[in-house]
Parts: structure tokens; sequence; C-alpha cells
């Protein structure tokens, strides 16, 4: 179990790098490798050293979860991968008792972000439409990429992402400061 200080000091963290993220995606449309992976190595160091060798396998365990489960929309063609790679850091920065809500806020977040994206462009009676087929493709077809739903369709509406997983982030230190 982690204490208030170091949970705290875990989600700061963890937003520090969500935060540098989002400015990059919003910016380039990229997160850069130089960000990420120093990031991951952080956070298990971090970990390592406030926590020994138990919370360095416990935050190990939770960028592999992370980065699993994003991982599936990557394949899919719903996500760029680096999107993926930061969400493995900021699970190897949090650990494993910040990763359920750090998802849950990342995705309702994502949610939030792209129904707003889709009504600002005009767009969402469209993206209710491509959810609904994409939901009947991959009933159909599993893990496997829509013909014409993915990031390769450049008239696909592209948000930001790291946008979601820093509010996600956010929003997890301020519930663990307002919990604590």
């Amino acid at each position: 179990m982690i204490t208030l200080t170091t949970g705290v000091t875990y989600a700061g963290s963890s937003l520090v790098c969500a935060g540098a993220g989002a400015v990059y995606d919003v910016s380039s449309h990229r997160i850069p490798n130089f960000l990420t992976l120093p990031a991951i190595v952080f956070g298990l160091v971090l970990h390592l050293m406030l926590g020994g060798w138990r919370q360095l396998l416990s935050a190990a365990a939770a960028g592999l979860l992370c980065g699993l489960i994003f991982l599936l929309f990557y394949l899919v063609g719903g996500m760029g991968a680096g999107d993926v790679k930061l969400i493995t850091a900021l699970g190897c920065i949090s650990g494993l008792s910040l990763v359920g809500p750090l998802l849950f806020w990342t995705s309702l977040s994502g949610g939030v972000m792209a129904l707003a994206f889709a009504m600002r462009r005009r767009r969402l009676k469209e993206t209710v439409h491509n959810v609904i087929s994409l939901v009947a493709h991959h009933s159909t077809q599993g893990v496997s990429q829509h013909p014409s739903l993915n990031l390769a369709n450049p008239y696909s509406l592209r948000m930001p992402y790291a946008l979601a997983i820093g509010t996600g982030s956010a929003l997890t230190l301020c519930l663990l400061l307002v919990k604590g």
C-alpha cells in the first residue's frame, strides 16, 4: 500500500509527463519517443527508489496493463503508437494502485472530448453512425481494422488523444488529493 505522499508523487509525476505529451500531440500530432521511453524508465526507477523491488514490479505490471489495453486500439487503427507509449509510461509512473482511476478518467475524458470534437466539426451524426459501424465490425471481425474507419483514412476525424490522457492524469491526481 502506498502512502498519500508517494501517491501524490506518482500522480504528480504522471501529470507532468502527460502534460508534455499533450503539448507535443497538439502541436505536432506526434508523441516523441524521447519523451515516452525515458518516462518509462523514470517511472520504474521512481518506484524502485520509493518502494523497493515489489513496487518496481508493480509499476512494470501497471505499464504493461495500460500498454496492452491501448495496444488493442492501435491494432484496430483507432489511435497512434505514441498514445500507446504515453499511457504505458504513465502506467509505469503511476503504479498499479493508480492505474484503475487513470484508465477510467482517461477513457471518460476521451469520450467527452470526442463528442465535443465531433460536435465542433458538425459531424456528430456521422460519428455516432461510425461508432455503430465499428461495434458491428468488431463484433463479427474481432481485432481487425475496419476497411475505412481507421487513422489511415485521411477523412477521419483525428483528436489528439494525449489531451484525454492528460485530463485523466489530472483528474486522478485531483481525486487523490481530495480523498487524501
